[in-house]
């Protein structure tokens, strides 16, 4: 019977032993490097080989019995008299593969190294992996150095330009737009003005510590301390990612910190430049100042501007590619490479080109390559992104041990104490300000998070070693501070976050996807929200967004995407695609007997659900169902097609809608004709007029105050103006046709005599107080109804009875 496992520890315990160990033997090459040469050949001397001097050929003999060969000489060719050499057997030439040897040992350390701390889960649910990197580089760099070598510093040109660009783009290509985009403002403010608070609180207190710090630290002045801070106050995004990734931090706080950490390099690298440059300068005047706080502005925004115009070239050349497949994947890295080493070349914001690029290319270029080469994008990038992280935190152990420090306790506690009052004071003033304009506030447990994840990194670490000794004499009390904040951020804070999340109950992310109803109806909130501001003349975030889409699926689509890829509806194609492969696979498998002509295969699963020789499809993989809830998602949403724009002023109505609205325009203009003839009849009697106005009203109007034959019969009717009980008013349409059915009545009943008439029973809108009786005229049925009106009501409605039951 096999043992529990090697001297009686279990193999997952015994694995990560092995790794570290084939891992540090494997870096004896490196650590003796320069003495190799010597140490070969003396080995080698005795078995009977030597090294050749320069070429690394091996010869049968020491140099000193060299002369007993006799070399044959060819007398025609053009080297008359060289002694030809005896053949090669062994050859050992370090120097001619050292580079890329110690590259390749030190990425297969960084994999080793995180293959075995997730071999063990408990060390890496305590400890987070960056500090487990950390320490394997103090170990590394403690071995180098005992064995009596240098070890390798992490120097800023190969961070900048190699290790940090794949964690960027990474980070930017696949960057949550929504959330993003959404909490935008919230995250400029932390990393803008968040930024220059730190700097310059952090600057302005560690110059005052100086004044009063002692001989030592005297010498170092306002510009070198702003320098320094400047270095120190912003986010790193590597140590953020490192750490948050780990809690699963919910969504909202995860973008804030992060999307700070991403912004803020723009105000890094315009601080380090400026105050670098007035360092070296006498007299800093006010055309200075104004100048740097507009290279701000050029730094950012030409960035993004170099992003955005590469991210649009890839777009544009993967439109291309359908017939080379294979190098898709490579325009992708590529572009966005020339994207930052652009930007770096004018001294603008790499991350911020980087990040540009990666936004910009993503929806048109995935729109255009395949499912495979987007495959190999994304996990080339995760691959390339978590190789260089592992680099640089294992490059910052081993970069503590073999750098010069320079210790000072005043300037080093005092530079990590400020740090964390400036980055709570920054956060708890700015939230107050930012609550007051979201709608989702920021919670103090938020806050606190927020405070708490200001973690600071190698960027720091790489710009203070970027600092020129001739002009910052104190670079190593610098460094040394600097990576003593680094130190306690990623250690302490880092190690101490996932217990406080836990403690306080900040929420986490939702690990469960989205169904495709909740993407749906979040899109239809979208739509609606945008109709609302629209509506209401109130053109936000919503309206622009929208506007925005407009203009690039109007425009930017039909340049940038394949034309049959662009026009076709993707739900359709996909459906042809998912026929014509089940019809290959059917073929295949010999099963097209039994299919009828022109039948899918789900038809024929509802045709036959219970056959036993029916083909099983096989279950959908992953990729493939993220890409089909993608096509949902896009093609499911579709309420903005019949309307070309929420302009309420030209809006284009439905034909319809435009029938609909015009006959209620007809009814309202006959209401309010009914109504102000109404009106007229309803008003109480006015005072006799004057003879002379009477006059004046018979001379403009004489039809109308003719008298009638029967007038002189007609009583005289007369009105208080004080009593509440007026006319109401009398619809005049309806009054002459009643009287003219009268008198037609009146005429019939003439021919035929007296007529006895039943009593029909009242209809809904019919008079119920007044019944007229048979034998009444119409001026006496006039005349009754006016004096049975119990007065006017307030705007009775449409259809309503002229006086309702129950009054």
């Amino acid at each position: 019977m096999p043992g529990p496992g090697f001297c009686g520890l279990s193999p997952l315990r015994v694995f990560p032993s092995v790794f570290v160990v084939a891992a540090l033997l494997g870096l004896l090459p490196v650590l003796r490097s320069h003495g190799l040469q010597n140490t070969v050949t003396s080995k080698v001397s005795t078995m009977g080989l030597y090294i050749g001097p320069g070429d690394g050929d091996v010869t049968s003999a020491p140099p000193e019995v060299s002369h007993e060969v006799h070399p044959v000489t060819n007398h025609s060719g053009p080297f008359h008299g060289k002694p030809r050499k005896p053949f090669p057997v062994l050859g050992i030439d370090y120097t001619h593969v050292r580079t890329p040897f110690e590259i390749s040992l030190w990425i297969l350390l960084a994999c080793l190294m995180k293959l075995g701390f997730h071999v063990i889960p408990t060390i890496s649910n305590i400890v987070p992996e960056s500090c487990l990197l950390i320490v394997v580089g103090l170990l590394v760099g403690g071995l180098i150095k005992g064995v009596g070598e240098s070890p390798p510093v992490l120097e800023s040109k190969i961070f900048f330009l190699f290790l940090l660009p794949p964690i960027i783009l990474d980070a930017g290509y696949f960057l949550p737009l929504r959330p993003f985009t959404e909490n935008l403002g919230t995250i400029l403010i932390f990393a803008v003005v968040g930024t220059l608070w730190n700097a310059f609180f952090l600057g302005g207190l560690m110059y005052a510590v100086c004044m009063v710090g002692g001989p030592q630290i005297n010498e170092i002045g306002l510009l070198d301390n702003l320098l320094f801070g400047s270095i120190i106050s912003a986010v790193d995004p590597v140590a953020v990612l490192a750490v948050f990734e780990e809690i699963h931090i919910n969504e909202l706080l995860h973008i804030l910190v992060f999307g700070e950490s991403l912004l803020n390099d723009a105000v890094t690298v315009v601080l380090y430049h400026l105050f670098e440059e007035f360092a070296g300068i006498d007299h800093v005047t006010l055309v200075d100042i104004v100048l740097g706080f507009l290279s701000f502005f050029v730094v950012s925004l030409g960035g993004v501007f170099v992003g955005v115009v590469y991210g649009i070239i890839a777009a544009f050349t993967s439109r291309f590619t359908s017939h080379i497949r294979v190098i898709e994947p490579l325009f992708v890295f590529l572009y966005s490479y020339m994207a930052y080493l652009s930007a770096e070349l004018f001294h603008l914001s790499g991350i911020m080109a980087l990040i540009a690029s990666g936004v910009m290319m993503r929806p048109y270029v995935e729109a255009n390559i395949s499912h495979k080469s987007h495959t190999t994008i994304k996990y080339f990038l995760k691959m390339w992104s978590s190789i260089s992280e592992t680099l640089i935190f294992i490059f910052l152990g081993v970069s503590t041990v073999a750098g010069s420090h320079h210790w000072n306790w005043t300037f080093v506690i005092s530079t990590l104490l400020f740090c964390l009052i400036a980055r709570v004071l920054g956060v708890l003033g700015l939230t107050w300000f930012i609550n007051k304009f979201r709608i989702v506030k920021l919670t103090p447990k938020d806050q606190f998070i927020i405070a708490y994840g200001g973690l600071r990194g190698a960027i720091a670490f790489s710009l203070g070693y970027l600092l020129d000794v001739r002009h910052f004499p104190m670079r190593e009390l610098f460094l040394t501070a600097i990576i003593t904040v680094i130190f306690f951020t990623v250690f302490v804070q880092g190690m101490t976050i996932r217990p406080l999340v836990d403690l306080l109950a900040v929420k986490k992310k939702q690990e469960s996807k989205r169904s495709i109803n909740e993407e749906i109806h979040t899109q239809f909130l979208d739509h609606l929200l945008t109709g609302i501001e629209d509506i209401c003349g109130h053109y936000g975030h919503h309206h622009w967004k929208d506007k925005l889409n407009r203009f690039n699926k109007k425009y930017v689509k039909k340049c940038l995407i394949a034309g049959e890829r662009s026009n076709e509806p993707q739900l359709i194609a996909f459906y042809h695609k998912m026929e014509m492969k089940q019809a290959i696979e059917l073929v295949e498998s010999g099963g097209v007997g039994k299919i009828p002509p022109a039948v899918s295969t789900v038809s024929m699963q509802n045709i036959h659900p219970k056959a036993p020789s029916e083909r099983i499809l096989p279950a959908l993989s992953k990729d493939k169902e993220e890409e089909i809830r993608k096509i949902l998602r896009n093609n499911l949403q579709k309420t903005r097609q019949r309307l070309k724009s929420y302009n309420r002023h030209t809006l284009v109505a439905d034909p319809f809608e435009e029938a609909w609205n015009q006959m209620l325009l007809r009814r309202q203009k006959v209401r309010q004709l009914e109504q102000k003839i109404n009106n007229y009849l309803t008003v109480p009697a006015h005072k006799l007029d004057s003879p002379t106005m009477s006059r004046a009203r018979i001379g403009s109007d004489p039809l109308a105050y003719e008298p009638k034959p029967d007038s002189e019969n007609l009583p005289i009717i007369t009105i208080d103006p004080a009593s509440p009980q007026s006319p109401e008013s009398v619809d005049l349409v309806n009054e002459e046709l009643k009287g003219k059915d009268s008198v037609l009545e009146e005429e019939e009943e003439d021919e035929r005599g007296l007529v006895m008439h039943p009593k029909e029973p009242s209809s809904p809108g019919t008079d119920d107080v007044f019944t007229p009786e048979p034998g009444d005229s119409p001026s006496t049925q006039r005349m009754l109804r006016c004096l049975s009106d119990p007065g006017p009501r307030p705007e009775p409605g449409e259809g309503e009875p002229f006086i309702p039951k129950g009054q």
